[in-house]
Order: C-alpha cells, then sequence, then structure tokens
C-alpha cells in the first residue's frame, strides 16, 4: 500500500510538471497553403519514418488511428493524425506538432507515451518537422475517435511517464560527426532519427527504455527478433553496404532472407523514398558492423560451404524438412527455385530466439494484397505442432550450427494462439 501511495504522489508532482498546453489552431490550416514541393518531401520522410504503418489500423482510413500496439506493459492504440478538426490533430499548430516530435508532449500538456517514438524524433530538423506538418495536414480528414489504451497498473498512469522520461529520454537535435563523410552523418541521421530502426534492434529493460550499452545488440518487435545491426550481427554472411542497400530497398539481396515479419512494410516504405537517403542509410550501417572479424570470415566461409552441399541427417526430421523445405531451399536462388534463400545462409536459423523462423514457418511470407513480390506458403495448417518442433530442431541443428532452442514451446503456443 505503501508503494501504491508513494506512486501516486510522484504521479499527481510529475502530472503537474507537465507542460503548458498549446493554443489551438482555429482550424486546419488550408491544403493551399502548403508548397506541393513541401508535402511531396513530407510524404518521403513521413515513408521513411514509417509513420501510416503505426496511424493506420488493418482495413482502415489512412493515418486514422486504430491500430493495436501491443507491448509488455499492455496494449495501446495508434491515434488519429489525420487534420480532422475534432478527433485528429486538425487544430494543432506546427509548434505544437513540433513539441510532440522533439519533447514527447501532445497539444494539451500531457507526456506521450513513447511507443510514439520521439525519443528518436528529437533529433530531427525543423525543416524535416516542418515537411512532415505539411504532409500530414494535406490528408484526407477522418473522423474516428481514438481508442483508449488498455495498459495494467500503474502503466496506465500517464504521470508517471514524467519519471520515466527523466530517466531515460535526452532529448537535442542530432549532432553530425565531422571526422565521418556527409553521407555517413546522414545515414546516421535517418537510422538514429526519423527511421528510429534501434527501437527494433537495441535490448530493452524492464521499463521498456533501450539499453544503450547494447545498442543495436538486436531487440523484439510484435513477437519477432530483430537481429543484431551491430558487430554481434548473427548474420552467417557479414553484409555490405550494396547489399544492405538492396535489401533495404526491395526486401531481397541473393546472399540474404526476404524480408518478413515488422521489416517487411519498411521495406515496402524505403521502395518510394530517394535512392540516395537508402543508400546513406546502407553506408551507416555497414559501418555501424564494422569489418567482419576473423571469425566471422571463416563462419562465412562454413556457411557457404554447408549452403552449397546436401542437407545432412536421415530419419523423420530430415524426410520432414526435405518435403516441407528442401523442396525449394536445397535448390539455391534459381529460377526453379522460387527464389529460395539456402538456409545455412540465413539469420532466422542462428538468432536466440526460434520466433522468426516459427512464425515464417507458420505464417509464411506473402506481398500485401494486389502488390508483386516474393512469396513463401505457410504450413500452420498442414504440420502438427510435434511436426513443427521436430523440423525446428532439424534446422537450428543443422543449418544454424547451434544449441536447440528452448523456448519452441512456448513461442509456438503463442502464436498458435494468436492464429485463433
Amino acid at each position: 500500500m505503501r508503494t501504491l501511495a508513494t506512486l501516486g504522489i510522484v504521479a499527481v508532482m510529475c502530472a503537474a510538471c507537465a507542460a503548458d498546453p498549446v493554443a489551438p489552431a482555429p482550424s486546419a490550416p488550408a491544403r493551399a497553403s502548403f508548397d506541393p514541393a513541401l508535402v511531396a518531401r513530407g510524404a518521403q520522410l513521413s515513408a521513411i519514418g514509417n509513420c501510416q504503418v503505426c496511424h493506420t489500423a488493418a482495413g482502415g482510413r489512412s493515418f486514422a488511428g486504430g491500430r493495436p500496439l501491443e507491448t509488455p506493459f499492455g496494449t495501446l492504440y495508434g491515434t488519429n493524425i489525420t487534420p480532422d478538426p475534432d478527433s485528429g490533430i486538425g487544430r494543432w499548430s506546427e509548434q505544437a506538432f513540433r513539441r510532440a516530435l522533439r519533447e514527447g508532449i501532445d497539444r494539451e500538456g500531457r507526456h506521450l507515451y513513447p511507443v510514439f517514438p520521439y525519443e528518436y524524433y528529437t533529433r530531427l530538423s525543423d525543416e524535416h518537422i516542418g515537411a512532415l506538418y505539411a504532409y500530414i495536414m494535406t490528408r484526407e480528414p477522418v473522423q474516428a475517435q481514438n481508442r483508449p489504451h488498455e495498459l495494467r497498473p500503474p502503466f496506465n498512469i500517464r504521470g508517471l511517464l514524467g519519471v520515466w522520461k527523466s530517466l531515460y529520454f535526452e532529448p537535442g537535435a542530432f549532432q553530425p560527426d565531422p571526422a565521418r563523410s556527409a553521407q555517413w552523418n546522414r545515414g546516421a541521421y535517418l537510422v538514429n532519427g526519423l527511421g528510429h530502426c534501434s527501437a527494433c534492434h537495441t535490448p530493452r529493460n524492464f521499463l521498456g527504455a533501450e539499453r544503450k550499452d547494447q545498442l543495436f545488440g538486436g531487440g523484439e518487435a510484435e513477437g519477432w527478433y530483430g537481429p543484431a545491426l551491430n558487430a554481434a550481427s548473427p548474420s552467417p554472411l557479414p553484409w555490405n553496404a550494396e547489399q544492405l542497400f538492396k535489401y533495404l530497398r526491395t526486401g531481397l539481396d541473393e546472399q540474404h532472407a526476404i524480408a518478413a515479419g515488422p521489416m517487411e512494410p519498411v521495406v515496402r516504405n524505403l521502395a518510394v523514398v530517394p535512392e540516395e537517403e537508402v543508400r546513406a542509410m546502407a553506408v551507416y550501417l555497414e559501418a555501424l558492423a564494422g569489418p567482419p572479424s576473423e571469425a566471422r570470415r571463416k563462419n562465412a566461409e562454413a556457411a557457404l560451404a554447408l549452403a552449397a552441399s546436401a542437407p545432412p541427417g536421415v530419419g523423420r526430421s530430415r524426410e520432414l524438412y526435405a518435403a516441407a523445405c528442401g523442396v525449394c531451399h536445397d535448390h539455391g536462388r534459381g529460377a526453379s527455385s522460387g527464389s529460395a534463400l539456402p538456409l545455412a545462409l540465413g539469420t532466422a536459423m542462428t538468432i536466440p530466439t526460434s520466433a522468426n523462423l516459427l512464425h515464417i514457418t507458420l505464417e509464411g511470407i506473402a506481398p500485401p494484397e494486389g502488390q508483386p513480390g516474393r512469396a513463401m506458403p505457410g504450413f500452420a495448417n498442414a504440420l502438427t505442432d510435434s511436426q513443427v518442433k521436430d523440423l525446428m530442431a532439424y534446422i537450428r541443428e543443422h543449418f544454424g550450427r547451434a544449441p536447440a532452442w528452448t523456448d519452441v514451446d512456448a513461442e509456438l503456443a503463442k502464436i498458435r494462439k494468436e492464429r485463433k
């Protein structure tokens, strides 16, 4: 009881310390008041930031909110950011919009939950915030009330966000590194700011804050594991800038796995932004991982040799693999294989959790409806749980060349439940 009382007092104090409201605009700025070139630039920036994905519910109106965002603390829902004056942000001035991105405070002066990635957007330039504002304010207004968040106590006490921000939020503009090239700095700005890549690729502590001592060391997002992007990358073959560019732009590189899960919409958005922006991100990410060590080079040689050889093993698990997977994955990236990657080169086999491989095996990979793209069938209805477990064990041992996963039962049950 004393702890709860203390939390209540702290929450009240934090709420009292929240910012003052920003005076509402009389109405949404007229579409014609924005320079079309500025709106077009905002569209590109919004794509890099993946804004539409988080603020659009499945089957819903664009930017009208309602998408559930699952967290360890409960479910939050993407908000309506269309210029509707009553349920959206049509009465937000550019000043209020800028404060939300830079400080994590809404127009009424309340702290925003960091599922809205202001801890990254704080690095954005005034020019880019202005372009984003122009783009959002010229979208179609949609009357759609925001759905209340469903968070467990005490995380539903918004005032406590002031404590969280005092501990973990570091506001401030991006500072270029004068020792690096302009392209590297551009990539660093996009990856660490608008792209907020570390949000999915960095582990978090018990309060949901990034563990800065393990930046880009691998994280979780929407039930998937975001592999490490630094020197600890689990990719059997090291990435170079050209491969990273192709992957970020198209979702596929010949020596690496196809984009899936939360990465698929990221790639879809990056396909429509200027090429030089994506190349800058690739240059920065290549530098982030650094040159491959001798151990990684040897591991790559072993992976390539394994990919070129016949899959090992005999018995039930080998037969199961041959029937479900080998028919595509054992023929290389040729036309007859449907561009299937030899599994010895895939990252899903080497990461510390079975989650990604289970998602891919059960759900498959499919491009958005009506759009071209590479696909893989899902086996959720074709394989029993026992067969799935056998397959995971076989693939992990022979292609991941690592000890058996210990989370297969739990992750399999979780995915099966989500699919019901």
